[in-house]
């Protein structure tokens, strides 16, 4: 009820100022001061009004926006934390799988499965005298296979 005198009182004031404006023969101006003056009244009469006035008024649709926001308030805070804790799920299986020596991705080189599962079974590993005789620029070709196999797993 009260709500409804206030858009009442409002929309009379604003065409009082609509009539004084086009008494100074300023009618644009006058006819867009009338549409914005029975804007609140026709809020009034489709009943806007009152079903504002009931969230507003009622401490029950309060207490629901709270909840509301608290829940997003969380799924904020639990997206931070993922992304801070190594990504997605997916990412840190993949991440575990890397780290134990398992390929990155099903069609991955030989260079990128790591020494402990190549693709011809346990003969073919290379047999552990020889690697002590290698050149120092041996060991750096097993750096570019785990470089090797980050480009593979961004598709580089």
């Amino acid at each position: 009820m009260l709500a409804e005198t206030i858009c009442s009182a409002v929309s009379a004031a604003g065409l009082g100022i609509a009539a004084v404006t086009a008494y100074r023969k300023r009618f644009l101006t006058a006819t867009r001061i009338a549409a914005y003056a029975l804007v609140p009244v026709g809020l009034v009469l489709t009943g806007v009004v009152k079903w504002v006035s009931d969230i507003a008024f009622k401490p029950s649709v309060w207490l629901g926006f709270g909840l509301l926001g608290v829940a997003w308030l969380l799924f904020m805070i639990t997206r931070a934390v993922e992304r801070r804790g190594g990504g997605s799920r997916k990412e840190r299986r993949a991440a575990a799988r890397a780290a134990r020596g398992e390929a990155v991705e099903p069609a991955a080189s030989a260079p990128s499965l790591g020494a402990g599962s190549s693709p011809g079974g346990a003969g073919s590993r290379a047999k552990p005298g020889k690697q002590g005789r290698q050149s120092p620029s041996a060991g750096a070709g097993e750096d570019f296979s785990d470089i090797e196999a980050i480009l593979k797993k961004h598709g580089i």
